[in-house]
C-alpha cells in the first residue's frame, strides 16, 4: 500500500472553498481513481495548532492506493485533470508526497 498525502497550507492570504472541495473535487478524485487502485480517502480539516494558534494546514488529504504502480498509473492517466481543478477551490499550492504506512 502507498499513501498520497496532499496538504493545503493555511496562510493569512489563503482561500479554500471547502464546499467545492467536498462536493466536487473529492468526487472527481474518486471517480477517476477508484478503478485504478484508490482504496480509501481520509480527510482532516485543520482547526488549530496544539499551542492554540492557527492551524498550519486548511485540509490534509490521505489517499490510499494498492501499490506504487497503481498510484503512478492513476497520476499519469488523470493527474493533470485533478491538479487542474485545484485553482477552483484554493489559491495555495498543495504539498504532495507519497509514503507508506508504518
Amino acid at each position: 500500500m502507498v499513501i498520497l498525502s496532499v496538504l493545503y497550507p493555511k496562510t493569512k492570504d489563503s482561500k479554500f472553498d471547502l464546499e467545492y472541495y467536498l462536493e466536487t473535487h473529492i468526487p472527481l478524485v474518486k471517480s477517476r481513481w477508484s478503478e485504478m487502485g484508490l482504496r480509501d480517502v481520509d480527510l482532516v480539516q485543520g482547526t488549530a495548532a496544539v499551542d492554540g494558534g492557527a492551524a498550519t494546514y486548511e485540509v490534509i488529504g490521505q489517499l490510499a492506493f494498492d501499490s506504487t504502480e497503481s498510484l503512478e498509473n492513476a497520476l499519469s492517466r488523470h493527474g493533470n485533470e485533478i491538479i487542474a481543478d485545484i485553482p477552483n477551490f484554493t489559491n495555495v499550492q498543495p504539498i504532495i508526497q507519497a509514503g507508506k504506512p508504518l
